[in-house]
């Protein structure tokens, strides 16, 4: 799971004058354990919220997936790059106490307006399940979005950095600690909320109508952001507070821009070359920030193929958890909501973090492979695009399951048999089938135009009939003998596999009265001989149905309903000896367990190990230590264009194979790593400490030199040798 802080450095804080001192425990500030708590909070709210998202823009929003796909990933591009935002609001303006109130204030108006967005009732006047008008809570949720992706972004730079604030220059090993108790708690808040929100979105909730409770999955995250605030600023009397000393980002993009201008200024041949572009910026900046800023662009440069990776990592909140909606959740005692198998990663990182570090890196280095961080960064790439390629296999075997539908210009028919004998029936185009006593066909698929008349013959019986059929629907024919040949033509209206993991039932009457059918608490009303009823959606699980005959009530427990089936139940006897019905499998239900979703999972939280934990790791190292906070830009902005290029192969791909997309994900991704491997087999290491006291060497022999620079106005400087 991508956790990532944009943080001020926290140290070099002894000339900013003296500060008060506050309360401890256990050599700690007190105030940091509101600074815990509040980030606990935060992250509980931000990815139990992400954690439903996508599934809320599918279902109540009926949004398809490559739109849903689209929107999501839209929303976390947002949220990765305002933390720029936040933390040049917090170092240049306002400072780290004031920004994270006040864009926590904004983050936790947006939970409350995306909650409020997903209250059925508020715009389902007609009382159909459906909002009236839809626009509306379309809108709010996209105001609640981009409030929540300010607020999130906004404060991400701010809060780690903030808690840095509170120790004091002697207390190095209390704030590393603290930052060790910091990461743990984005960990717990994550983790806890990405099991506990889709268990809040399975229920079913309403006043009207009951449908999954995504106000309640909301709503959860939502109080936890206001208790997160109200955490913060019972705080605000004990914490320390640095005023805004500029920002570095600033700095440096003013002396980049400085540079680019300074170039074209004089790209004459009478001016003689540079030995880099960034020296055309020494008549205003000192050699030792151009030379930093040198040593950030080698990295960044590094940057440049990595959105790739998290173009397929941040699909498990997406594209993963939308497979895993086709699949059985069915882990004998527990079931296993789509939502929540995101909760692998987090649960393996725990344990592969330091599987990594106290096993297997050692061992790699006994075996005297010389596993650089860049190489450890391109096993992570390849392993992201393995893990894409058993998701390609194991979405063709889902593929497998799933029901074919009528396409263009076809419709679909099932004969059920209804009568006391078998039946033969001839299609106009020439197809033909038997159907034994109270049997059916599978659905046949047929041509819509060459559908005309069906013969229906029992024995030496014959009936013809012809019907009108609707194209790209399923069709249900029932025909029975008893008394005399009769044939009805249903129009299934289900041309999709039941979505949410719920059930479609029907009920045909097969008994010689008028009966009232009731399962579950649902209602199907009063049904005619030989007349069904609409398809009414169940969750999973044994159901009671309930008949009425004229003289009889009969009551009998359903069968075990799974995920995403749909039957067609025929009552064929209702007395004293109690209720027979008989079940007739319309759509299987979801077979290929969810577990199968776990292998692919463990191979992208490898590579995250391997890829995200390395690669700021190597960033740091390579950085000049005033700089680290626009690297660790550079790497939340490879997010957000990650996130970007999801959107736009979603929203451009022809593909409509689940399957292929994902292999092109993984060959789009195979391509990048090459290219990266490249990059990094010329890159040279450098030793940013060694580099920096040089220059400040240099600047000391300078500064004792005591020469004027001389500046003549008409030009540029000599160029200097680097």
């Amino acid at each position: 799971m991508n956790r990532h802080s944009l943080s001020s450095s926290v140290k070099g804080e002894k000339d900013r004058g003296p500060r008060k001192s506050v309360p401890g425990c256990f050599g700690y500030p007190i105030s940091i354990f509101f600074i815990v708590i509040n980030e606990f909070c935060e992250r509980f709210s931000y990815y139990g919220m992400r954690a439903v998202l996508v599934l809320y823009f599918k279902y109540f929003l009926h949004w398809t997936d490559d739109l849903s796909t689209a929107i999501y990933h839209t929303f976390v591009a947002l949220c990765y790059l305002t933390p720029i935002l936040g933390a040049l609001i917090a170092d240049s303006f306002l400072g780290k106490f004031k920004t994270i109130v006040s864009l926590s204030i904004v983050y936790t108006v947006g939970q409350a307006v995306l909650s409020i967005s997903s209250i059925n009732d508020l715009t389902d006047g007609n009382r159909d399940g459906v909002p009236d008008t839809v626009e509306i809570p379309i809108a709010l949720s996209m105001v609640g979005l981009v409030l929540i992706a300010l607020g999130t972004g906004g404060i991400k730079p701010c809060v780690a950095a903030f808690g840095g604030d509170q120790f004091e220059e002697h207390q190095e090993k209390q704030r590393s600690r603290f930052f060790s108790i910091f990461y743990l708690s984005i960990n717990a808040g994550s983790l806890i909320s990405t099991i506990i929100t889709p268990i809040l979105r399975g229920e079913e909730c309403g006043i009207h109508v009951k449908q999954k409770c995504y106000p309640l999955a909301f709503g959860v995250p939502a109080a936890l952001m206001a208790v997160a605030l109200l955490v913060f600023i019972a705080g605000s009397r004990m914490y320390k507070r640095v005023e805004p000393q500029g920002n570095v980002m600033v700095q440096v993009g003013k002396c980049i821009g400085f540079a680019i201008k300074n170039r074209f200024k004089y790209r004459s041949k009478e001016y003689p070359k540079r030995e880099h572009w960034l020296d055309w910026a020494r008549e205003k900046y000192a050699k030792r920030l151009i030379t930093e800023i040198k040593m950030v662009l080698r990295v960044l440069f590094l940057y440049i193929p990595l959105p790739m990776f998290w173009a397929l990592f941040d699909q498990q909140g997406s594209r993963w958890t939308l497979q895993a909606t086709t699949m059985d959740g069915d882990f004998g005692p527990i079931q296993i909501q789509p939502d929540q198998m995101q909760t692998v990663n987090p649960i393996l990182i725990v344990i592969m973090v330091p599987v990594v570090d106290v096993l297997v890196y050692p061992l790699i280095d006994k075996c005297r492979i010389n596993f650089t961080p860049l190489r450890k960064m391109t096993v992570g790439m390849l392993l992201a695009a393995l893990a894409f390629v058993v998701a390609a296999v194991v979405q063709v075997q889902i593929d497998r399951t799933l029901p074919t539908f009528p396409a263009p210009g076809e419709s679909q028919i099932k004969v059920i048999n209804l009568g006391n004998s078998n039946a033969a029936i001839n299609f106009s185009d020439g197809k033909s089938a038997v159907v034994n006593s109270l049997e059916s066909t599978v659905y046949l698929s047929f041509d819509t135009a060459h559908l005309k008349d069906i013969n229906v013959t029992y024995g030496s019986k014959t009936i013809s009939k012809s019907f009108a059929f609707v194209e790209e629907e399923r069709h249900t024919l029932e025909i029975t003998d008893v008394a005399e040949i009769q044939a009805e033509l249903l129009v299934d209206n289900l041309t999709s596999k039941p979505e949410q993991g719920n059930n479609k039932i029907r009920f045909i009457n097969n008994l010689n009265s008028t009966i009232n059918i009731t399962m579950d608490g649902t209602d199907f009303g009063e049904v005619l001989y030989f007349s069904a009823t609409n398809y009414s959606a169940f969750q999973r699980g044994v159901k009671q149905i309930t008949v009425i005959t004229n003289n009889q009530s009969c009551e009998e427990k359903s069968l075990q309903f799974g995920y995403g089936s749909a039957y067609t139940i025929i009552v064929e006897e209702c007395n004293s000896n109690g209720l027979r019905v008989k079940y007739i499998e319309d759509i299987q239900p979801n077979t290929f367990s969810m577990a199968w979703q776990i292998p692919q999972y463990f191979i992208i939280t490898c590579a995250e190990v391997v890829f995200s934990v390395t690669g700021l790791s190597f960033s740091y190292a390579q950085a000049p230590t005033n700089m680290k906070s626009v690297l660790q830009a550079g790497w939340l902005l490879t997010v957000a264009v990650g996130n970007i290029i999801v959107l736009i192969i979603a929203g451009a791909t022809t593909i409509s194979k689940q399957w292929a997309e994902y292999v092109l994900f993984a060959g789009l991704l195979l391509a990048v790593t090459i290219i990266f491997a490249i990059m990094a087999y010329f890159y040279t290491y450098v030793d940013p400490a060694e580099i920096e006291a040089q220059l400040i060497e240099e600047e000391k022999q300078e500064k004792e030199k005591k020469q004027p620079v001389h500046e003549n106005g008409t030009g540029p400087v000599a160029q200097t040798q680097m």
